[in-house]
C-alpha cells in the first residue's frame, strides 16, 4: 500500500514539473534576449537580472526636449516625454507608458511586494510601477535610466 501511494505521489509530482514548472521556465528564459550586443555589463545586470542602477546617476532625470524614450535593448517606444516627470527619486519617471509597451509580474525581492515592468517586445527589465504618481493617472513608472535611449522629435 505505501509503495503505490509513493508512486502516485511521483506521478503527481512529475505530471506538475512538466506541466507547470518546465514551460514556466521555459517561457520566461526564452522571452529575454540580448539583442542589443553593444550593452554594457551594467546594462545587461539591469536588463536581465533585474537589477538598478544608483540613484541620481542618469542623464536622462534631466532630459526635457519633446521626443521618445525607447529600449535600449530592442528599440521599442516606450515612453513619451510628456508623461515624464520629476519625482524626486533618483531615476527618471513617467506617469504612463504606451499601450502594450510593457508585460508586468509581481516581485517580493525585497520584503514587500512590488510590481516589476519587462519590455513587452524582448523581456528587459526597467523598473518598477507604483500608485503614488500625478493624479493623472495616479503611476508612478520608476525606470532605469540605463534601460532607456532618448529620441527627441525632429
Amino acid at each position: 500500500m505505501k509503495k503505490n501511494k509513493r508512486k502516485y505521489l511521483k506521478l503527481i509530482s512529475l505530471t506538475f514539473l512538466t506541466t507547470i514548472i518546465f514551460p514556466y521556465n521555459l517561457l520566461f528564459s526564452s522571452a529575454k534576449k540580448i539583442i542589443n550586443q553593444d550593452l554594457t555589463q551594467e546594462q545587461k545586470k539591469i536588463m536581465f537580472k533585474e537589477g538598478t542602477e544608483r540613484p541620481f546617476s542618469s542623464p536622462l532625470n534631466n532630459e526635457k526636449r519633446k521626443g521618445f524614450f525607447h529600449c535600449a535593448n530592442c528599440g521599442a517606444k516606450l515612453f513619451s516625454s510628456n508623461t515624464k516627470f520629476d519625482s524626486g527619486t533618483g531615476w527618471p519617471s513617467f506617469s504612463n507608458s504606451l499601450p502594450g509597451a510593457f508585460k508586468t509580474k509581481t516581485d517580493y525581492s525585497h520584503g514587500v511586494e512590488r510590481v516589476e515592468y519587462h519590455c513587452a517586445k524582448c523581456g528587459a527589465h526597467h523598473g518598477h510601477v507604483f500608485n503614488d504618481g500625478p493624479e493623472i493617472t495616479g503611476k508612478r513608472f520608476c525606470n532605469n535610466g540605463l534601460c532607456l535611449i532618448f529620441k527627441p522629435d525632429n
